[in-house]
This record gives structure tokens, sequence and C-alpha cells, in this order.
């Protein structure tokens, strides 16, 4: 992992969600997701693991997929289930840990936003051999990732590592410049970008995407 930060512990994510101050969370999809699905690339059974408060979850679902948002934060899962009643969307939300998510091959699509791009080493490992338990042959991954060409507001990776992570068992088929849209929540990331604070900023990000063998 590249980045001028360090990964983000389970705590900060808990404080994050708790505090809501979390970067991540703007209120609506990641513009990559939502073209991902709008040029056909979700089929099947979704998975949206790292869900957070919900949004793709509810996005998806509301177009008629059939998804499981998890997320190992509860206070996340608690937030995400009331934005989809809010939304009165009937979407499923799980407390899990997406390092173990079982043997039972459920999913066609998974839709990692910002998810795989906090895990060092080990933990990115765990996480390919997690997924590739729980998809079945020929699934597809998507991976949204802040790129380490980015100013470093949080973990960041890049091609070398995405590429050394999808081994076997996968086929990176493609990886391709992307951008991440968050929010700025420090008043040093505002002063760098010379922009107030509350306002979303586009960070340059990685869109892979492979295929489960």
């Amino acid at each position: 992992m590249s980045s001028t930060e360090p990964a983000p512990s389970r705590s900060t994510f808990d404080e994050a969600y708790t505090s809501r101050t979390a970067p991540w969370v703007i209120g609506e999809p990641q513009p990559a997701i939502v073209a991902l699905e709008r040029d056909g690339w979700i089929r099947g059974r979704v998975l949206d693991p790292g869900c957070g408060t919900g949004e793709h979850t509810i996005h998806l679902t509301r177009l008629g997929y059939d998804v499981c948002g998890i997320d190992s934060s509860e206070h996340a899962i608690e937030q995400a289930r009331a934005n989809a009643a809010e939304h009165d969307v009937a979407a499923r939300f799980e407390i899990a840990d997406a390092l173990q998510l079982g043997d039972d091959p459920l999913y066609d699509t998974v839709v990692d936003s910002a998810l795989f791009h906090i895990f060092g080493p080990a933990d990115r490992s765990r996480y390919l051999h997690s997924l590739h338990r729980a998809c079945r042959p020929g699934a597809l991954v998507h991976v949204l990732a802040l790129s380490d060409t980015g100013p470093g507001f949080g973990p960041q990776v890049g091609d070398t590592v995405i590429r050394e992570a999808f081994g076997a068992g996968w086929a990176l088929e493609d990886l391709r410049p992307s951008r991440y849209r968050g929010v700025i929540v420090r008043e040093a990331h505002a002063a760098l970008l010379g922009r107030p604070m509350g306002d979303l900023v586009d960070l340059p990000a990685r869109l892979a995407r492979a295929r489960r063998i």
C-alpha cells in the first residue's frame, strides 16, 4: 500500500460513522459505480462489501438487483438501514467481515468501492481468498480504489498492487484510471485543495475488473 496516511483501523471507521465525519459518505453512489451499472457490468446476485451507509446497495436494489450490503461496523449498518427506510427501498444489509465470507459461492458480481485499498498485503490476500470462496465461477469483481497518484487523503494503491493481488484464481480483465468522490472533512485537506470544508472533491482512483476463475 502507498499512502501518506496509515490505513484506518476498525475503531476509526466506527468513530467516523458515529460522528458522521466519514469523508467517503457523500449521500449518493459513486459516479464510477453508477456508470458500471449503466454500461451493463452488474449482473445476477450482487455483494457490496464494506457498504458503509449503503448508497450502492440502495441504488442497485432500487434498479431491481438482488443485492446484499455488508460491513463490519454496526454503526454503518444501522445508518444504511435508516437510509434505505428513508428512501423507501427494501435493501438488505448484514453485519459481516469481508475477510471471512464463508464457503458458499453465492455471488455473480462484487462491487468494492474503497474497501480493497484499506488492506495491507496480508489482509489483501485474505480478502481475495474470501471473495473467491463467495463468488460463483465467472463472477465479476469490480474494485474502485484511491490511486497512489492522488494527494494522500487516505489509503492509496497503485496498479502493481492490484495486479499482484488478483493472482491465482482470477483473471484481471481491465484496470483503468478513474475518479473517487469524497467530501472534505479535514481543514488540512481544505487548505491543500483551496476548497471549503464540506465540498465534494473527485480524487484520482483506479477501477479494476477481475473475473473469478
